[in-house]
């Protein structure tokens, strides 16, 4: 599964966002293929072109990834790309731009591994992960048995779920009398459990009370964007619990007559919305020149007042930053207008 949002991610770094193809004018296949063609030609500074992904969700957006990384810095540095074939009326100027994923690549948790001590040996259970996790950067093992891991949010979200999911198996074996022993050999993999999740991972079996895990931002612009999706009846209340990059959102019945299945529910549409969303959104971030009020109040007005050219961007400011959330293609122009 990590060596699965590896791969992803080094097919990010070959892939560029195309805006500016004509939409509308001829069939999606022959479009796709007069941009193949065009990022191809050896004069757009091109090369072998692995896939373009075209329609996409955004109007008039295109994705291109290449065989070779190196086509991408090349084909970003030409100055202008035009879309000429025969096939077209007239040639259009493409704005050609990186797929960023600065927007939820450095996300930090911390593994609490000490409840694993007196079972496990810990750092051969830390060589485990760090073979099957790849993708992801891990500090040194402390003393009171937490390690910190770094690395993009999907990453993470599949290593918790892969470990959640070997917690529930030996839960299981325990549960059926296999645990004969408290004193039983050392076993590798084993499961995690965030702090905060500890006490909950029980009631998932009866569906009385659930925990998402979200990416902070995705949080965010769901709130902004998608408020319905956590408006829910009296049945079901819903909190949530934000430590860093990373938010918990906690589901449960509000009384015992409530329906167990509707928690499952609202579960399930948080957590499609939320895997919708990552795929698509990206976030730049504005740093302030200056740290003074005068320039961040300057850069939030600038910001607000091209808000409405950008209405599916999110803005969120801090005191040393802003950071812009949205699809690629509005993220680099308000950013840049910015």
């Amino acid at each position: 599964l990590c060596a699965q949002a590896t791969g992803q991610a080094a097919k990010s770094a070959r892939t560029v966002v195309i805006a500016g193809v004509p939409d509308g004018l001829l069939h999606d296949d022959v479009m796709t293929d007069i941009l193949m063609i065009h990022f191809q030609m050896s004069k757009n500074n091109g090369g072998d072109v692995e896939e373009v992904r075209y329609p996409t969700m955004k109007k008039g957006v295109a994705y291109v990834t290449f065989e070779d990384q190196e086509v991408v810095e090349s084909v970003l540095k030409k100055d202008e790309h035009r879309l000429e074939d025969k096939r077209l009326s007239r040639c259009y100027p493409l704005k050609v731009t990186r797929y960023c994923e600065n927007v939820f690549s450095s996300v930090t948790s911390v593994l609490n591994m000490s409840v694993f001590k007196d079972r496990f040996v810990l750092e051969d259970l830390i060589q485990e992960l760090k073979k099957k996790s790849t993708a992801l950067s891990f500090g040194p093992l402390q003393s009171n048995g937490h390690i910190s891991v770094q690395g993009s949010f999907p990453a993470i979200q599949l290593l918790r779920d892969f470990l959640l999911l070997k917690a529930k198996s030996l839960s299981e074996e325990d549960k059926r009398g296999e645990n004969k022993s408290r004193q039983r050999p050392k076993r590798r993999l084993q499961q995690h459990r965030h702090p905060t999740e500890t006490s909950h991972f029980n009631h998932d079996a009866d569906g009385e009370k659930q925990a998402v895990v979200l990416d902070t931002d995705i949080y965010h612009y769901m709130k902004c964007f998608f408020p319905r999706t956590f408006l829910v009846n009296d049945d079901v209340v819903i909190s949530d619990v934000t430590d860093g990059d990373i938010t918990t959102v906690y589901i449960k019945n509000a009384g015992s007559r409530s329906d167990a299945g509707q928690v499952l529910r609202v579960k399930e549409q948080i957590e499609n919305r939320s895997m919708k969303l990552h795929n698509v959104l990206r976030k730049e971030r504005i740093y302030f020149e200056e740290h003074g009020r005068d320039e961040k109040r300057r850069y939030q007005r600038v910001c607000e007042s091209l808000k409405p050219y950008y209405p599916s961007v999110l803005i969120i400011p801090y005191g040393t930053h802003i950071d812009v959330i949205g699809n690629s293609s509005e993220v680099f122009e308000f950013t840049k207008e910015v």
